[in-house]
């Protein structure tokens, strides 16, 4: 008989029992497990109302509101305050119910109380989606994510690459950005955050991401480890990264609704374009994301530019003064000769820490050795591969001797001539190790200092137009004589030319 409401329900059975099977209150209220004052009012109010039993169904409605009368609220003629602005005001840091509710009676002293402030608050909150109530405030995150679908790029020559889309959303304001990358690689996925930070003009407290390979080495519900190159930008932009719980993408609902708007509004959008290069599909997307973001909101005024001129802009960080420089961290065990190797190259560190276990954190320009948190040493960053970068602080005493050696063997060479610096620039790189390059070295100046310098710069030209790089062939020349012979102008310099008793002359002989 009843499709109405639980309590109307049970005070048709209290008048059934108690009209048609003559039950007393006491045990109407026995049976039904109802207090009875509850079955006296019902009663009660079913006969004041004149009303007869039984009740027809097209009468059921008129009897609930006999029964359980509304309780009409006397409506209030002062201002009433929009609770949509006092939604918006809580999201600035620092904001509350009662300082928001003493701005409003500034602006109506006639206003309702505090009391029935935060009530009308509560009804407002009630009246909003379940996912809206977790409140972001403004300046305090931005979720970032890559979009599922992919934009195809045609590169040349027939030849396509997929383009990945990095999406950005700030928590207060919904504000959204998004660019193209050729991967999801911790380059692209760095670089799309210092742009992002960038087109913001601010960074905000945390970054919360997915748990994806770029951003994440470790992934956990209560301890996840950030990647160290990732975790190297945050500390450049002075932010956290907060990565969302697995399996749980209510972590980073705002980076969901962002990646869907902009799978709708943009990619769908764009599916049928070609474009031939990044920067082509990057200003296209650029030009859309100003439409989308200035596309109204459906329950609330505005839109996503002015909620974020007006929230989350002004509560940013400042971006830092140094321009960020990507870098790349490496584990590495120093060797026994006290050099650690780095993308092929070999860098010098104190040679106390030899077999030691250290970290590398190395740019485009510049490579650092850091031990138990502490710098121990720092390089030019070098692309040659398989060679040394040796500072001599950085060795034995006994060792320092042979770099000297061969530094101020270089700058002597340069004295004696062109060929002879170059000879010997050419042994010291082939020696294969610095004793042999000291004993090298030594040779040379040894045979300066018997043949002459001139003789040596001379018998280096010949060895190096040869293809030569052993000193024996230096020496080999010089004690056959090859360079005078080669040389005729030398060779007469080398007949004697001056007076002396001892020689009679041509007059001698006439």
């Amino acid at each position: 008989m009843c499709n109405l409401k639980t309590n109307t329900c049970q005070a048709l059975d209290i008048l059934r029992l108690h009209f048609e099977d003559g039950f007393s209150l006491r045990k109407i209220s026995k049976i039904l497990n109802i207090s009875r004052k509850t079955v006296t009012r019902i009663i009660d109010r079913f006969a004041e109302a004149a009303l007869s039993w039984p009740v027809d169904n097209s009468e059921l409605f008129v009897v609930e509101e006999v029964l359980f009368p509304v309780s009409k609220k006397t409506l209030s003629t002062k201002e009433q305050p929009d609770m949509q602005v006092v939604f918006e005001e809580l999201k600035m840091k620092g904001a509350t119910l009662q300082q928001l509710h003493s701005e409003y009676l500034a602006q109506n002293p006639d206003g309702i109380g505090y009391s029935r402030f935060c009530s009308l608050y509560r009804d407002y909150k009630k009246s909003l989606k379940r996912s809206l109530r977790i409140e972001h405030f403004a300046g305090e995150k931005v979720f970032v994510d890559y979009a599922g679908p992919t934009i195809t790029v045609h590169v040349g020559s027939g030849e396509t690459r997929q383009a990945q889309i990095f999406v950005g959303v700030l928590g207060a304001s919904n504000y959204i950005y998004a660019d193209a990358v050729w991967s999801q690689s911790i380059e692209d996925w760095i670089g799309s955050h210092v742009r992002m930070f960038e087109h913001f003009g601010g960074v905000p407290i945390e970054v919360v991401c997915d748990n994806l390979k770029s951003g994440v080495s470790r992934a956990s519900r209560t301890n996840p480890i950030v990647q160290s190159d990732y975790a190297d930008m945050a500390r450049h932009f002075n932010t956290i990264i907060f990565p969302a719980r697995a399996y749980k993408p209510k972590d980073k609902s705002k980076a969901e609704g962002g990646v869907l708007i902009v799978e709708r509004w943009i990619m769908f959008r764009i599916r049928n374009q070609v474009f031939t290069s990044l920067k082509h599909l990057n200003d296209v997307i650029s030009e859309l994301l100003v439409e989308v973001n200035a596309r109204p909101f459906k329950n609330m005024p505005g839109n996503r530019i002015e909620a974020f001129e007006r929230m989350d802009k002004p509560a940013l960080k400042p971006l830092p003064v140094d321009a960020y420089e990507y870098r790349k961290f490496q584990s590495a065990t120093v060797g026994h000769d006290y050099h650690v190797k780095v993308e092929g190259h070999f860098y010098s560190v104190p040679n106390q820490l030899a077999r030691c276990k250290v970290e590398a954190i190395y740019s485009a320009t510049t490579v650092e050795i850091m031990h138990k948190g502490n710098r121990v040493a720092i390089h030019p960053r070098s692309h040659q591969v398989g060679g040394h970068s040796t500072i001599k602080s950085h060795m034995p005493e006994k060792h320092r001797q042979y770099i000297y050696s061969a530094d101020e063997a270089v700058e002597w060479s340069q004295s004696v001539g062109l060929a002879t610096e170059s000879f010997m620039k050419v042994i010291i790189e082939s020696s294969r190790n610095q004793s042999t390059t000291y004993r090298n070295v030594q040779r040379i100046k040894s045979l300066a200092k018997s043949y002459g310098e001139s003789r040596l710069e001379h018998a280096c030209q010949i060895i190096l137009e040869a293809g030569g790089d052993k000193v024996d062939a230096v020496e080999s020349v010089l004690e056959n004589r090859i360079d005078l012979a080669a040389n005729k102008e030398l060779s007469e310099n080398f007949d004697a030319n001056f007076e002396h008793s001892n020689i009679r002359g041509p007059s001698y002989y006439h």
